[in-house]
Protein backbone atom coordinates (compact mmCIF):
# COMPACT_ATOMS: atom_id res chain seq x y z
CA UNK A 1 0.00 0.00 0.00
CA UNK A 2 1.32 3.44 -0.87
CA UNK A 3 0.28 6.94 0.09
CA UNK A 4 1.84 10.39 0.30
CA UNK A 5 4.91 10.72 2.51
CA UNK A 6 6.01 7.12 2.04
CA UNK A 7 9.57 8.44 1.71
CA UNK A 8 12.86 8.50 3.50
CA UNK A 9 14.42 11.57 5.12
CA UNK A 10 16.24 12.21 1.82
CA UNK A 11 12.94 12.29 -0.07
CA UNK A 12 13.65 9.02 -1.93
CA UNK A 13 11.89 5.69 -1.55
CA UNK A 14 13.87 2.97 0.15
CA UNK A 15 16.06 0.90 -2.18
CA UNK A 16 14.34 2.14 -5.34
CA UNK A 17 17.19 4.16 -6.80
CA UNK A 18 16.74 6.78 -9.48
CA UNK A 19 14.73 5.87 -12.55
CA UNK A 20 14.60 7.35 -16.05
CA UNK A 21 11.50 6.33 -18.02
CA UNK A 22 12.02 7.00 -21.75
CA UNK A 23 8.82 7.06 -23.76
CA UNK A 24 8.92 5.51 -27.23
CA UNK A 25 6.26 5.71 -29.90
CA UNK A 26 4.89 7.31 -33.03
CA UNK A 27 2.89 10.56 -32.83
CA UNK A 28 -0.72 10.36 -31.56
CA UNK A 29 -0.10 7.17 -29.57
CA UNK A 30 -0.91 8.63 -26.16
CA UNK A 31 2.66 9.03 -24.87
CA UNK A 32 1.99 12.39 -23.23
CA UNK A 33 -1.27 11.19 -21.67
CA UNK A 34 0.51 8.18 -20.17
CA UNK A 35 3.44 10.31 -18.99
CA UNK A 36 1.24 12.86 -17.20
CA UNK A 37 -0.94 10.19 -15.60
CA UNK A 38 2.12 8.33 -14.29
CA UNK A 39 3.62 11.57 -12.98
CA UNK A 40 0.41 12.37 -11.13
CA UNK A 41 0.30 8.95 -9.48
CA UNK A 42 3.96 8.86 -8.45
CA UNK A 43 3.81 12.36 -7.01
CA UNK A 44 0.75 11.42 -4.98
CA UNK A 45 2.64 8.44 -3.55
CA UNK A 46 5.37 10.82 -2.38
CA UNK A 47 7.94 10.11 -5.10
CA UNK A 48 9.70 13.18 -6.48
CA UNK A 49 8.76 12.88 -10.15
CA UNK A 50 8.86 15.12 -13.20
CA UNK A 51 7.85 14.85 -16.84
CA UNK A 52 10.44 16.47 -19.06
CA UNK A 53 9.08 16.90 -22.58
CA UNK A 54 11.39 17.31 -25.53
CA UNK A 55 8.64 19.08 -27.46
CA UNK A 56 7.90 21.51 -24.63
CA UNK A 57 11.60 22.33 -24.27
CA UNK A 58 11.99 22.87 -28.01
CA UNK A 59 9.04 25.27 -28.08
CA UNK A 60 10.49 27.17 -25.13
CA UNK A 61 13.95 27.49 -26.68
CA UNK A 62 13.25 27.75 -30.40
CA UNK A 63 9.62 28.87 -30.58
CA UNK A 64 6.80 27.41 -32.66
CA UNK A 65 7.09 25.27 -35.75
CA UNK A 66 6.70 28.32 -37.98
CA UNK A 67 10.13 29.55 -36.81
CA UNK A 68 11.97 26.29 -37.62
CA UNK A 69 13.63 25.09 -40.85
CA UNK A 70 11.25 23.12 -43.09
CA UNK A 71 13.26 19.90 -42.66
CA UNK A 72 13.25 20.01 -38.84
CA UNK A 73 10.38 17.52 -38.44
CA UNK A 74 11.11 15.34 -41.48
CA UNK A 75 13.32 12.32 -41.01
CA UNK A 76 16.30 11.47 -43.19
CA UNK A 77 18.89 13.87 -44.58
CA UNK A 78 18.99 17.28 -42.87
CA UNK A 79 20.72 20.60 -43.38
CA UNK A 80 23.66 21.59 -41.11
CA UNK A 81 21.44 24.30 -39.55
CA UNK A 82 18.78 21.75 -38.61
CA UNK A 83 21.34 19.30 -37.24
CA UNK A 84 22.79 22.04 -35.02
CA UNK A 85 19.34 23.10 -33.76
CA UNK A 86 18.29 19.54 -32.97
CA UNK A 87 21.53 18.86 -31.12
CA UNK A 88 21.04 22.06 -29.11
CA UNK A 89 17.55 20.99 -28.07
CA UNK A 90 18.58 17.41 -27.21
CA UNK A 91 21.54 18.55 -25.13
CA UNK A 92 19.52 21.18 -23.27
CA UNK A 93 16.67 18.77 -22.54
CA UNK A 94 19.04 16.13 -21.22
CA UNK A 95 20.59 18.76 -18.97
CA UNK A 96 17.16 19.37 -17.44
CA UNK A 97 17.00 15.67 -16.60
CA UNK A 98 20.43 15.79 -14.93
CA UNK A 99 19.44 18.90 -13.01
CA UNK A 100 16.31 17.23 -11.63
CA UNK A 101 18.19 14.13 -10.51
CA UNK A 102 20.96 16.21 -8.95
CA UNK A 103 18.40 18.27 -7.00
CA UNK A 104 16.94 15.21 -5.25
CA UNK A 105 14.44 13.96 -7.83
CA UNK A 106 13.87 10.23 -8.10
CA UNK A 107 11.89 9.57 -11.30
CA UNK A 108 12.06 11.41 -14.63
CA UNK A 109 9.66 10.58 -17.45
CA UNK A 110 11.38 11.68 -20.67
CA UNK A 111 8.50 12.43 -23.03
CA UNK A 112 9.88 12.14 -26.57
CA UNK A 113 9.46 9.91 -29.63
CA UNK A 114 12.82 8.10 -29.23
CA UNK A 115 11.77 6.24 -32.33
CA UNK A 116 15.13 4.78 -33.40
CA UNK A 117 17.20 2.17 -31.62
CA UNK A 118 20.30 4.32 -32.00
CA UNK A 119 18.70 7.36 -30.37
CA UNK A 120 17.26 5.61 -27.31
CA UNK A 121 20.43 3.57 -26.73
CA UNK A 122 22.50 6.76 -26.77
CA UNK A 123 20.26 8.31 -24.09
CA UNK A 124 20.12 5.16 -21.98
CA UNK A 125 23.87 4.59 -21.97
CA UNK A 126 24.58 8.11 -20.68
CA UNK A 127 22.31 7.75 -17.66
CA UNK A 128 23.07 4.09 -17.02
CA UNK A 129 26.75 4.96 -16.50
CA UNK A 130 25.66 7.29 -13.68
CA UNK A 131 23.81 4.46 -11.90
CA UNK A 132 20.33 5.52 -13.02
CA UNK A 133 17.89 2.74 -13.88
CA UNK A 134 16.57 3.17 -17.43
CA UNK A 135 13.17 1.84 -18.55
CA UNK A 136 11.80 2.08 -22.08
CA UNK A 137 8.06 2.80 -22.10
CA UNK A 138 6.69 2.12 -25.57
CA UNK A 139 3.16 3.13 -26.51
CA UNK A 140 2.00 1.12 -29.50
CA UNK A 141 -1.38 1.49 -31.17
CA UNK A 142 -2.96 -0.39 -34.07
CA UNK A 143 -6.49 0.79 -33.34
CA UNK A 144 -7.29 3.40 -35.97
CA UNK A 145 -10.25 4.71 -33.96
CA UNK A 146 -7.97 5.52 -31.00
CA UNK A 147 -5.41 7.20 -33.25
CA UNK A 148 -8.09 9.24 -35.00
CA UNK A 149 -9.66 10.24 -31.66
CA UNK A 150 -6.30 11.37 -30.32
CA UNK A 151 -5.58 13.41 -33.45
CA UNK A 152 -8.96 15.13 -33.37
CA UNK A 153 -9.11 15.85 -29.63
CA UNK A 154 -5.47 16.73 -28.91
CA UNK A 155 -3.46 17.42 -32.01
CA UNK A 156 -6.09 19.27 -34.05
CA UNK A 157 -8.77 20.88 -31.89
CA UNK A 158 -7.83 20.62 -28.23
CA UNK A 159 -8.94 23.65 -26.14
CA UNK A 160 -6.01 23.13 -23.77
CA UNK A 161 -3.75 26.18 -23.65
CA UNK A 162 -0.66 23.99 -23.21
CA UNK A 163 -1.09 21.93 -26.38
CA UNK A 164 1.66 21.68 -29.01
CA UNK A 165 1.78 24.26 -31.73
CA UNK A 166 0.45 21.71 -34.23
CA UNK A 167 -3.07 22.44 -32.96
CA UNK A 168 -2.52 26.15 -33.59
CA UNK A 169 -1.11 25.36 -37.02
CA UNK A 170 -4.39 23.66 -37.99
CA UNK A 171 -6.60 26.46 -36.72
CA UNK A 172 -9.06 27.40 -39.46
CA UNK A 173 -8.48 24.19 -41.41
CA UNK A 174 -11.24 21.89 -42.55
CA UNK A 175 -11.18 19.13 -39.88
CA UNK A 176 -10.92 16.31 -42.39
CA UNK A 177 -8.07 17.97 -44.28
CA UNK A 178 -6.26 18.64 -40.99
CA UNK A 179 -6.56 14.98 -39.99
CA UNK A 180 -5.31 13.85 -43.41
CA UNK A 181 -2.33 16.20 -43.17
CA UNK A 182 -1.41 14.95 -39.71
CA UNK A 183 -1.71 11.36 -40.91
CA UNK A 184 0.87 12.20 -43.55
CA UNK A 185 3.22 13.39 -40.81
CA UNK A 186 2.77 10.09 -39.03
CA UNK A 187 3.46 8.10 -42.21
CA UNK A 188 6.77 9.92 -42.55
CA UNK A 189 7.74 8.84 -39.05
CA UNK A 190 6.61 5.26 -39.66
CA UNK A 191 9.23 4.80 -42.40
CA UNK A 192 12.02 5.32 -39.88
CA UNK A 193 10.40 4.02 -36.68
CA UNK A 194 12.00 1.02 -34.96
CA UNK A 195 9.83 -0.64 -32.29
CA UNK A 196 11.45 -1.74 -29.03
CA UNK A 197 12.56 -5.31 -29.71
CA UNK A 198 15.99 -5.20 -28.10
CA UNK A 199 16.23 -6.51 -24.55
CA UNK A 200 19.24 -4.39 -23.60
CA UNK A 201 17.08 -2.30 -21.28
CA UNK A 202 14.00 -3.10 -19.23
CA UNK A 203 10.90 -2.14 -21.17
CA UNK A 204 7.15 -1.79 -20.82
CA UNK A 205 5.05 -1.95 -23.96
CA UNK A 206 1.50 -0.62 -23.75
CA UNK A 207 -0.77 -1.56 -26.63
CA UNK A 208 -3.80 0.60 -27.44
CA UNK A 209 -3.42 2.64 -24.22
CA UNK A 210 -4.15 -0.15 -21.77
CA UNK A 211 -5.68 -2.92 -23.91
CA UNK A 212 -2.57 -5.06 -23.44
CA UNK A 213 0.74 -4.62 -21.64
CA UNK A 214 4.06 -6.43 -22.07
CA UNK A 215 6.87 -6.26 -19.52
CA UNK A 216 10.53 -7.18 -19.71
CA UNK A 217 13.10 -7.32 -16.88
CA UNK A 218 11.24 -5.10 -14.37
CA UNK A 219 12.67 -5.33 -10.85
CA UNK A 220 12.02 -3.75 -7.47
CA UNK A 221 9.14 -2.17 -5.61
CA UNK A 222 8.89 1.18 -7.38
CA UNK A 223 9.30 -0.27 -10.88
CA UNK A 224 6.58 -2.80 -10.09
CA UNK A 225 4.26 -0.01 -8.85
CA UNK A 226 4.82 1.78 -12.15
CA UNK A 227 3.75 -1.34 -14.07
CA UNK A 228 0.75 -1.86 -11.78
CA UNK A 229 -0.46 1.69 -12.39
CA UNK A 230 0.04 1.48 -16.17
CA UNK A 231 -2.09 -1.67 -16.24
CA UNK A 232 -5.08 0.36 -15.03
CA UNK A 233 -5.16 3.47 -17.22
CA UNK A 234 -6.95 4.47 -20.41
CA UNK A 235 -7.39 7.67 -22.42
CA UNK A 236 -11.12 7.58 -23.14
CA UNK A 237 -12.76 10.97 -22.71
CA UNK A 238 -14.80 11.20 -19.51
CA UNK A 239 -15.82 13.83 -16.97
CA UNK A 240 -15.53 13.39 -13.22
CA UNK A 241 -17.97 15.32 -11.04
CA UNK A 242 -17.77 15.86 -7.28
CA UNK A 243 -20.55 16.94 -4.92
CA UNK A 244 -20.97 16.78 -1.20
CA UNK A 245 -23.82 14.78 0.24
CA UNK A 246 -26.91 16.62 1.43
CA UNK A 247 -27.50 17.97 4.92
CA UNK A 248 -28.24 15.23 7.48
CA UNK A 249 -30.52 15.23 10.52
CA UNK A 250 -27.50 15.14 12.84
CA UNK A 251 -24.68 16.97 11.09
CA UNK A 252 -22.16 16.96 13.92
CA UNK A 253 -22.04 13.24 14.77
CA UNK A 254 -19.79 10.76 13.02
CA UNK A 255 -21.18 7.85 15.03
CA UNK A 256 -24.84 8.65 14.40
CA UNK A 257 -24.79 7.98 10.63
CA UNK A 258 -28.07 9.85 10.37
CA UNK A 259 -30.33 10.13 7.34
CA UNK A 260 -30.89 13.24 5.22
CA UNK A 261 -32.91 16.11 6.61
CA UNK A 262 -35.86 17.45 4.57
CA UNK A 263 -33.50 20.07 3.18
CA UNK A 264 -31.04 17.28 2.37
CA UNK A 265 -33.64 15.48 0.25
CA UNK A 266 -34.42 18.73 -1.52
CA UNK A 267 -30.71 19.22 -2.14
CA UNK A 268 -30.46 15.70 -3.61
CA UNK A 269 -33.25 16.45 -6.11
CA UNK A 270 -31.59 19.72 -7.12
CA UNK A 271 -28.24 17.96 -7.51
CA UNK A 272 -29.80 15.46 -9.89
CA UNK A 273 -31.36 18.20 -12.02
CA UNK A 274 -28.16 20.21 -12.17
CA UNK A 275 -25.83 17.29 -12.95
CA UNK A 276 -28.00 15.85 -15.70
CA UNK A 277 -28.51 19.27 -17.30
CA UNK A 278 -24.84 20.23 -17.07
CA UNK A 279 -23.69 16.84 -18.37
CA UNK A 280 -26.15 16.85 -21.27
CA UNK A 281 -24.97 20.26 -22.45
CA UNK A 282 -21.32 19.24 -22.14
CA UNK A 283 -21.78 16.03 -24.11
CA UNK A 284 -23.93 17.66 -26.80
CA UNK A 285 -21.24 20.31 -27.29
CA UNK A 286 -18.89 17.45 -28.16
CA UNK A 287 -21.38 15.86 -30.51
CA UNK A 288 -22.20 13.00 -28.11
CA UNK A 289 -25.73 11.80 -27.39
CA UNK A 290 -26.13 11.82 -23.56
CA UNK A 291 -28.51 8.85 -23.74
CA UNK A 292 -25.74 6.71 -25.21
CA UNK A 293 -23.38 7.16 -22.25
CA UNK A 294 -23.90 5.84 -18.77
CA UNK A 295 -23.33 7.91 -15.64
CA UNK A 296 -21.68 6.02 -12.80
CA UNK A 297 -22.22 7.37 -9.26
CA UNK A 298 -19.96 6.48 -6.36
CA UNK A 299 -21.11 7.01 -2.79
CA UNK A 300 -19.87 5.95 0.60
CA UNK A 301 -21.87 3.48 2.68
CA UNK A 302 -23.02 6.30 4.98
CA UNK A 303 -26.74 7.05 4.68
CA UNK A 304 -26.44 10.73 3.85
CA UNK A 305 -24.07 9.87 0.99
CA UNK A 306 -25.89 7.05 -0.80
CA UNK A 307 -29.34 8.55 -0.10
CA UNK A 308 -28.22 11.71 -1.91
CA UNK A 309 -27.86 9.54 -5.02
CA UNK A 310 -31.36 8.02 -4.80
CA UNK A 311 -33.12 10.62 -6.98
CA UNK A 312 -30.88 9.59 -9.89
CA UNK A 313 -32.55 6.16 -9.81
CA UNK A 314 -36.11 7.52 -9.95
CA UNK A 315 -38.07 9.22 -12.69
CA UNK A 316 -41.33 11.14 -12.52
CA UNK A 317 -43.59 12.87 -15.00
CA UNK A 318 -42.20 16.26 -13.93
CA UNK A 319 -38.59 15.39 -14.80
CA UNK A 320 -37.26 17.45 -17.69
CA UNK A 321 -34.83 14.71 -18.70
CA UNK A 322 -35.60 11.19 -19.88
CA UNK A 323 -34.59 8.39 -17.48
CA UNK A 324 -30.81 8.50 -17.26
CA UNK A 325 -28.56 5.47 -17.67
CA UNK A 326 -27.21 5.43 -14.14
CA UNK A 327 -25.29 2.94 -12.04
CA UNK A 328 -24.81 3.63 -8.31
CA UNK A 329 -21.91 1.95 -6.49
CA UNK A 330 -21.35 2.09 -2.73
CA UNK A 331 -17.69 2.21 -1.71
CA UNK A 332 -17.13 1.74 2.03
CA UNK A 333 -13.55 3.07 1.66
CA UNK A 334 -15.05 6.49 0.89
CA UNK A 335 -16.39 7.05 4.43
CA UNK A 336 -15.41 10.44 5.86
CA UNK A 337 -12.38 10.90 8.06
CA UNK A 338 -12.88 9.49 11.58
CA UNK A 339 -12.61 12.31 14.18
CA UNK A 340 -12.03 9.92 17.11
CA UNK A 341 -12.51 11.54 20.52
CA UNK A 342 -13.05 14.91 18.85
CA UNK A 343 -16.39 13.75 17.39
CA UNK A 344 -19.00 16.45 18.02
CA UNK A 345 -16.61 18.92 19.67
CA UNK A 346 -16.19 22.54 18.70
CA UNK A 347 -12.72 24.06 18.15
CA UNK A 348 -13.04 25.88 21.48
CA UNK A 349 -13.81 22.62 23.29
CA UNK A 350 -10.84 20.89 21.69
CA UNK A 351 -8.55 23.74 22.71
CA UNK A 352 -9.85 23.45 26.28
CA UNK A 353 -9.83 19.67 26.75
CA UNK A 354 -6.93 18.70 24.45
CA UNK A 355 -4.56 21.72 24.41
CA UNK A 356 -1.41 19.75 23.53
CA UNK A 357 -3.17 17.78 20.81
CA UNK A 358 -4.58 21.00 19.39
CA UNK A 359 -1.10 22.51 19.02
CA UNK A 360 0.08 19.43 17.13
CA UNK A 361 -3.00 19.52 14.92
CA UNK A 362 -2.47 23.17 14.00
CA UNK A 363 1.19 22.47 13.23
CA UNK A 364 0.48 19.64 10.76
CA UNK A 365 -3.22 19.00 10.01
CA UNK A 366 -2.30 16.51 7.25
CA UNK A 367 -0.21 14.06 9.25
CA UNK A 368 -1.72 14.65 12.72
CA UNK A 369 -3.95 11.93 14.13
CA UNK A 370 -6.29 12.86 16.98
CA UNK A 371 -6.76 10.20 19.71
CA UNK A 372 -8.57 7.18 18.24
CA UNK A 373 -9.02 9.14 14.98
CA UNK A 374 -7.67 9.07 11.44
CA UNK A 375 -5.21 11.53 9.96
CA UNK A 376 -5.48 12.67 6.36
CA UNK A 377 -2.49 10.44 5.70
CA UNK A 378 -4.48 7.47 7.01
CA UNK A 379 -7.38 8.49 4.79
CA UNK A 380 -5.12 8.62 1.72
CA UNK A 381 -3.90 5.10 2.45
CA UNK A 382 -7.50 3.93 2.73
CA UNK A 383 -8.45 5.60 -0.55
CA UNK A 384 -5.66 4.23 -2.74
CA UNK A 385 -7.73 1.30 -4.12
CA UNK A 386 -10.45 3.83 -4.93
CA UNK A 387 -7.97 5.94 -6.89
CA UNK A 388 -6.96 2.94 -8.98
CA UNK A 389 -10.63 2.24 -9.70
CA UNK A 390 -10.97 5.91 -10.63
CA UNK A 391 -8.26 5.43 -13.28
CA UNK A 392 -9.99 2.30 -14.59
CA UNK A 393 -13.44 3.89 -14.85
CA UNK A 394 -14.27 4.75 -18.49
CA UNK A 395 -17.74 6.23 -17.98
CA UNK A 396 -18.65 9.69 -16.72
CA UNK A 397 -18.40 9.59 -12.95
CA UNK A 398 -20.17 11.47 -10.15
CA UNK A 399 -18.67 11.12 -6.68
CA UNK A 400 -21.17 12.02 -3.96
CA UNK A 401 -19.18 12.08 -0.80
CA UNK A 402 -17.73 13.80 2.21
CA UNK A 403 -15.49 16.85 2.24
CA UNK A 404 -12.41 15.00 3.51
CA UNK A 405 -12.69 12.29 0.85
CA UNK A 406 -13.27 14.76 -1.96
CA UNK A 407 -10.22 16.74 -0.83
CA UNK A 408 -7.96 13.68 -1.12
CA UNK A 409 -9.23 12.64 -4.56
CA UNK A 410 -9.08 16.19 -5.92
CA UNK A 411 -5.52 16.58 -4.69
CA UNK A 412 -4.62 13.41 -6.57
CA UNK A 413 -6.25 14.52 -9.82
CA UNK A 414 -4.99 18.10 -9.75
CA UNK A 415 -1.53 17.19 -8.48
CA UNK A 416 -1.47 19.13 -5.20
CA UNK A 417 1.10 18.27 -2.53
CA UNK A 418 -0.12 16.24 0.42
CA UNK A 419 0.36 19.10 2.86
CA UNK A 420 -2.38 21.09 1.11
CA UNK A 421 -5.06 18.39 1.23
CA UNK A 422 -6.73 19.51 4.51
CA UNK A 423 -7.04 23.09 3.25
CA UNK A 424 -8.89 22.42 -0.03
CA UNK A 425 -12.26 24.17 0.08
CA UNK A 426 -15.18 21.88 -0.68
CA UNK A 427 -18.52 23.63 -0.22
CA UNK A 428 -21.90 21.94 -0.15
CA UNK A 429 -23.86 23.38 -3.06
CA UNK A 430 -20.95 23.40 -5.54
CA UNK A 431 -20.56 20.83 -8.30
CA UNK A 432 -16.88 20.37 -9.12
CA UNK A 433 -16.23 19.27 -12.68
CA UNK A 434 -12.87 17.71 -13.59
CA UNK A 435 -11.88 16.69 -17.13
CA UNK A 436 -8.59 14.77 -17.43
CA UNK A 437 -6.81 15.65 -20.67
CA UNK A 438 -3.55 14.58 -22.28
CA UNK A 439 -1.81 17.79 -21.25
CA UNK A 440 -3.23 18.26 -17.76
CA UNK A 441 -6.50 18.40 -15.85
CA UNK A 442 -9.21 21.00 -16.45
CA UNK A 443 -11.36 21.78 -13.41
CA UNK A 444 -14.25 24.11 -12.68
CA UNK A 445 -16.74 24.66 -9.86
CA UNK A 446 -20.44 25.33 -10.55
CA UNK A 447 -22.71 26.70 -7.83
CA UNK A 448 -26.24 25.27 -7.68
CA UNK A 449 -27.53 25.39 -4.07
CA UNK A 450 -28.09 28.10 -1.48
CA UNK A 451 -30.48 26.30 0.85
CA UNK A 452 -29.93 24.89 4.36
CA UNK A 453 -26.59 23.17 4.68
CA UNK A 454 -24.73 25.62 2.48
CA UNK A 455 -21.84 26.58 4.77
CA UNK A 456 -21.10 30.22 5.47
CA UNK A 457 -23.96 31.38 3.27
CA UNK A 458 -27.04 31.36 5.47
CA UNK A 459 -25.54 31.79 8.96
CA UNK A 460 -27.03 30.48 12.21
CA UNK A 461 -28.33 26.94 12.17
CA UNK A 462 -27.86 26.76 8.41
CA UNK A 463 -24.23 27.83 8.44
CA UNK A 464 -21.08 25.91 9.19
CA UNK A 465 -21.42 23.21 11.83
CA UNK A 466 -18.64 24.01 14.27
CA UNK A 467 -19.20 20.64 15.97
CA UNK A 468 -17.91 18.89 12.85
CA UNK A 469 -14.84 21.01 12.25
CA UNK A 470 -12.42 18.05 11.90
CA UNK A 471 -14.22 17.16 8.67
CA UNK A 472 -15.00 20.71 7.55
CA UNK A 473 -12.54 23.12 9.13
CA UNK A 474 -10.89 24.22 5.88
CA UNK A 475 -14.20 24.88 4.19
CA UNK A 476 -15.00 28.49 3.36
CA UNK A 477 -17.24 29.47 0.46
CA UNK A 478 -16.39 33.15 0.40
CA UNK A 479 -15.02 34.17 -2.99
CA UNK A 480 -15.96 30.85 -4.56
CA UNK A 481 -18.88 32.26 -6.53
CA UNK A 482 -19.13 35.45 -8.50
CA UNK A 483 -22.08 37.78 -7.79
CA UNK A 484 -23.67 36.84 -11.12
CA UNK A 485 -23.67 33.15 -10.16
CA UNK A 486 -21.35 32.12 -12.98
CA UNK A 487 -18.82 29.35 -12.58
CA UNK A 488 -15.32 29.90 -11.31
CA UNK A 489 -12.20 27.90 -11.89
CA UNK A 490 -11.47 25.57 -9.01
CA UNK A 491 -8.51 26.49 -6.86
CA UNK A 492 -6.99 24.73 -3.89
CA UNK A 493 -6.52 27.41 -1.26
CA UNK A 494 -4.37 26.93 1.81
CA UNK A 495 -6.23 28.13 4.86
CA UNK A 496 -4.35 30.65 6.96
CA UNK A 497 -5.45 28.89 10.15
CA UNK A 498 -7.00 25.57 11.04
CA UNK A 499 -10.52 27.00 11.47
CA UNK A 500 -11.45 29.94 9.23
CA UNK A 501 -14.00 32.35 10.55
CA UNK A 502 -17.58 32.13 9.36
CA UNK A 503 -18.76 34.46 6.66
Amino acid sequence: MVAPLYTTASGLLFHAGKILVCTVGLPARGKTHISRALERYLRWTGVKTAVISLGDYRRKVLGGAQKLPPDYFTLGEKSPETIALREKVLTGCEQLIWDFFNSGGQVVIYDANNGTRERRNAVAEKFDKAGIHVIMLESSCDNEELILSNIRSVKISSPDASIPECALAYRGWDPEKAVADYYNRIKDHERHYEPVEETTWPFIRIINVGEKIMVNSIHGYLQSRIVFFLMNIHNRFRTIYFARSGQSLIEHSYKADSDLSPAGWEYAERLKEFVLDRRAKSLEARGIDPSERRLVIWTSARRRSHHTAWPFLTHSANDQHPPARVKVVERPQMAEINPGVWDGLTPEQVRKYYPDEWVRFVHDPYAYRAPRAESYHDLCVRLEPTLIELEREKEDLLIVGHASVIRCILAYLIGLPASEIPAIEVARGDLIEVVPTSYGVYSQAHHFWDGPGRSSENGGAHGKDEHNFYENYAEDTRGKRRPDGSSVELQADVAAGPVPSAA
